[in-house]
């Protein structure tokens, strides 16, 4: 497996093993040795206890303690030496700085973002990213400030996410394609991806990524809203006249079939506006007593 570089094509560094040792048995030994100095001060034995104090002082100085789904990121003089993520007391090498991570999962709240989607509509979109550090030497040395930079990317992602994809359909948009309202699984996994893309330099995975907000701006909410209550209308009235057309149709096949009445074209045409009116009117119909004939 390839090691992953960096944006300046330099290969990243990556979290190695830190030797360290079980911290109780260290300081069992380290308040040994400090006794064992205090007792040679006692019986005049300076050459021993002197040793003794310092070894007990450096056995004392290496201790450390982890939390569970913590690691301690050692350096010794500005090199890095691994990484320790066993959870407990623990012992390593005094002169190491020992920098503790967080390898828990966390959750990052995105700002609501004005941007504009596809179609150029603005829009206020936010997102609810959860991410944890995967490699803790990649997060505390590719970056400068790994929390931070999961902040700014995320933003970043989700602007870019946004002008992918359109608020909701229209005509401009394909039949079925995916939009930011209509589509919010798919919108989510494209969102994880970029997320975990840009997440990469920076060691840290992507574990889950929802749209937590979205709405188009106020200064176009209201405009937006009568939009789709027309396009709805229009919508409906196309289903009304569809049927409508299939019911009199229906109608005048009954008629003929069954030999009910003879209707000559003049007449058909009548009865077909009539039952349109009927069938399409968004009102109630008032019913028209017609004492004469059609002809007069």
């Amino acid at each position: 497996m390839s090691t992953p570089a960096s944006p300046n094509n330099k290969p990243a560094l990556q979290e190695k093993r830190a030797w360290s040792a079980d911290g109780y048995l260290m300081i069992v030994v380290g308040l040994a040795l400090l006794g064992l100095a205090v007792v040679s001060l006692r019986g005049g034995a300076p050459l021993v206890a002197i040793p003794a104090l310092i070894l007990g002082i450096i056995a004392l100085a290496g201790l450390y303690m982890l939390h569970p789904n913590q690691a301690a990121v050692l350096t010794l003089f500005g090199a890095y030496t691994g990484s320790d993520r066993n959870a407990g007391l623990r012992w390593a090498n005094p002169l190491a700085i020992k920098k503790k991570i967080s390898l828990r999962d966390r959750n990052l709240n995105a700002p609501v973002l004005k941007v504009n989607d596809q179609r150029g509509n603005p829009i206020e979109i936010s997102a609810v990213v959860v991410w944890r550090v995967r490699d803790s030497a990649q997060a505390m040395f590719q970056v400068d400030d790994y929390e931070a930079y999961v902040r700014v990317q995320a933003e970043a992602a989700i602007r870019h996410l946004a002008t992918c994809y359109a608020y909701d359909e229209g005509e401009d948009i394909d039949a079925g394609a995916i939009t930011l309202r209509g589509g919010q699984e798919a919108v989510a996994e494209a969102l994880k991806q970029e997320l975990q893309a840009r997440f990469g330099d920076a060691g840290v995975d992507v574990l889950d990524a929802k749209i937590s907000h979205l709405a188009y701006a106020p200064e176009i909410a209201q405009v937006m809203l009568r939009r789709q209550q027309a396009e709805a209308i229009i919508s409906a009235r196309s289903k009304i006249v569809h049927g409508a057309v299939s019911m009199v149709e229906a109608a005048l096949k009954g008629l003929s079939e069954r030999e009910i009445v003879s209707l000559d074209d003049e007449r058909k045409a009548a009865m077909v506006s009539n039952l349109l009116v009927v069938l399409c009117s968004d009102r109630e119909t008032q019913p028209v007593v017609n004492t004469g004939t059609l002809y007069t």
